[in-house]
């Protein structure tokens, strides 16, 4: 090969990036999911690759915008060229249609209004209207579906529809697992915008092991974005279909466990929806066959709200002698007493957890807004010590580059692409049980001294590659250096031990600061509330654990004044 040759080459890869991302995309699909591709699926992998290169790029451009209508004029790519040229072998496969007919909605999606008063002067009166106003006028008397030309009779321009916009999002779906991510993925990767942990992906690894996998989550996908349009109407019309939706819900097979996940928040979710509505039996129904974390908690609230004391009694009983999360055992016990009241029975006196300390400080009112959190760290400031706004940013961090194998660990149904900030069971009950082996090993390090040069390492090695736990804007060496020196291993322990158990729950509710005293090698966590603020139950939880285990700990109470600020501790 010559370097004119390779010069070209080099050059085509940077012009047709976006086309080799895709093409790359394809393959990698191809390679894992042979045996479950349909009809259409398997024909636009064996057409694609045959078309001619301006047409297959002009295809992935229209992918790679908001679609699936298109304004010819507006698809001019130098490295494409004629873009009607381009079109033509997609028109002749039928993946695109070159004169579609499209409604008035369709047509003022795709124009200015500029434009629009060139297509319809005679609705642009000496009134100035908002386009969304015009639209309103016209779109009760232009309501039949047109191709463009009728629409526009004087226009040079063309519209295009992409037909196999669904087909390809089924692609993008089975390559990501979720339709959250786009194919621009590829380009933020390439520019280093965004940097991914490397993770060894074997070919039997995928996000759908079935058919009925890909058709339950479409199904489950369509469901959702139904239950937002109801959520976006305050109405109860809607009710039989979400029951109807309900019993489809329900009857799709999840044979897996990320899938079924999702299926379940879903039911959750409707059953929130029915809830605020106060549609009691509806919502009792959803909650009741529902495994999402929290429904049970739900139907106590759903039967103490419509009076059925006595089962939301029982129930909580059982949540309190079973829990399922320390979360769902702080609700029932705090329901208790009050359900006991209802029932005339007795209300057994419930041991409180130790006091947290607690410091009340009475401030300036700030002439600008400013965060509260802020405004305290300078208040606590003094010789000696340096305070940081933290909240959840220190102790995730900590615990994400201390474990970062653990995390990161190819196990299967953990990673199914190079995109992923962290393994997709990383909310599933069984995350922390699944890689006991890897944390034991980087917990350890914890009680020989070793994690002190892993943490630093690892700070260093993965600077900026994305991680669900790693806060890289917010970890400075210099919070960095003062949380290894001034932070016991003992603590750490005891935080990254409870936050890998249940992530979900406990990778919220740290204090907001953290104050060192670095001379001294010691340290204490601040929780802020501002004037009518209160600790949020996930922060109760927090720092009842704190003080149980012996780590320093306070709650600073913020109240405004005009004169210089004062402070006042109490146990």
């Amino acid at each position: 090969m010559n370097d004119l040759t390779f010069a070209g080459q080099a050059e085509s890869q940077q012009r047709f990036y976006y086309l080799h991302n895709f093409e790359f995309a394809l393959q990698w699909l191809a390679d894992r999911y042979d045996d479950l591709w349909i009809d259409d699926e398997r024909a636009f992998l064996i057409a694609f690759p045959t078309l001619p290169l301006a047409s297959r790029a002009l295809l992935v451009r229209m992918l790679m915008r908001t679609g699936p209508l298109f304004r010819v004029s507006a698809l001019g790519y130098d490295e494409i060229g004629s873009p009607t040229e381009a079109v033509s072998p997609l028109n002749a496969l039928g993946w695109v249609d070159p004169d579609p007919a499209l409604t008035i909605d369709e047509i003022f999606r795709l124009h200015t209004v500029r434009e629009l008063a060139n297509i319809f002067p005679d609705a642009f009166g000496t009134t100035k209207l908002r386009k969304s106003e015009l639209l309103e006028t016209l779109r009760s008397r232009l309501q039949t579906a047109c191709t463009y030309l009728h629409w526009w009779p004087g226009s040079n321009d063309q519209v295009v529809r992409v037909n196999v916009a669904s087909l390809c999002d089924r692609l993008r779906l089975m390559f990501f697992g979720n339709f959250r991510q786009t194919w621009s993925e590829f380009v933020v990767s390439d520019l280093g915008i965004i940097r991914y942990q490397h993770v060894p992906i074997q070919p039997s690894s995928r996000a759908f092991q079935s058919r009925k996998d890909i058709e339950s989550f479409l199904t489950i996908h369509a469901c959702r974005e139904y239950l937002e349009t109801c959520d976006a109407i305050d109405s109860t019309e809607h009710a039989a279909s979400l029951e109807a939706m309900i019993q489809v819900i329900e009857a799709l097979p999840c044979g897996q466990g990320w899938i079924d996940a999702r299926q379940q928040k879903l039911l959750f979710r409707i059953g929130q929806h029915f809830e605020r509505r106060r549609n009691w039996n509806a919502a009792l129904a959803c909650y009741g066959n529902c495994r999402f974390p929290g429904s049970r908690h739900r139907r106590m609230r759903v039967l103490e709200l419509f009076g059925r004391h006595q089962e939301a009694h029982d129930l909580a009983l059982q949540a309190q002698a079973d829990p399922e999360s320390e979360e769902e055992a702080q609700r029932a016990g705090r329901m208790l007493p009050r359900l006991r009241r209802e029932l005339g029975l007795s209300v057994k006196v419930m041991r409180r957890p130790d006091p947290v300390k607690r410091i009340d400080l009475i401030l300036p009112r700030p002439a600008e807004p400013t965060p509260v959190e802020m405004i305290v760290c300078n208040a606590l400031s003094e010789p000696g010590t340096t305070v940081h706004y933290v909240e959840n940013a220190l102790i995730n961090s900590l615990f994400g580059l201390l474990c970062w194998d653990a995390i990161f660990a190819p196990l299967p149904g953990a990673f199914f692409h190079p995109f992923q900030r962290g393994p997709a069971d990383l909310h599933s009950p069984g995350f922390y049980a699944t890689r006991r082996e890897e944390f034991t090993r980087c917990l350890e390090r914890l009680d020989n001294g070793g994690y002190v040069n892993a943490i630093r390492q690892t700070f260093q090695t993965k600077a900026g590659v994305a991680s669900p736990f790693v806060h890289w804007r917010l970890l400075t060496n210099e919070v960095l250096e003062a949380a290894l020196r001034c932070i016991p291993a003992a603590h750490l322990k005891k935080w990254f031990v409870r936050l890998a158990q249940d992530v979900r729950l406990n990778r919220t509710g740290f204090p907001d600061l953290i104050r060192f005293w670095p001379a001294e090698g010691r340290y204490e966590m601040i929780e802020v509330k501002g004037p009518g603020d209160r600790l949020q139950d996930n922060q109760i939880r927090w720092l009842a654990y704190c003080v149980e285990h012996g780590m320093p700990v306070r709650v600073v109470h913020v109240q405004w004044s005009q004169e210089s600020f004062e402070l006042i501790t109490q146990s």
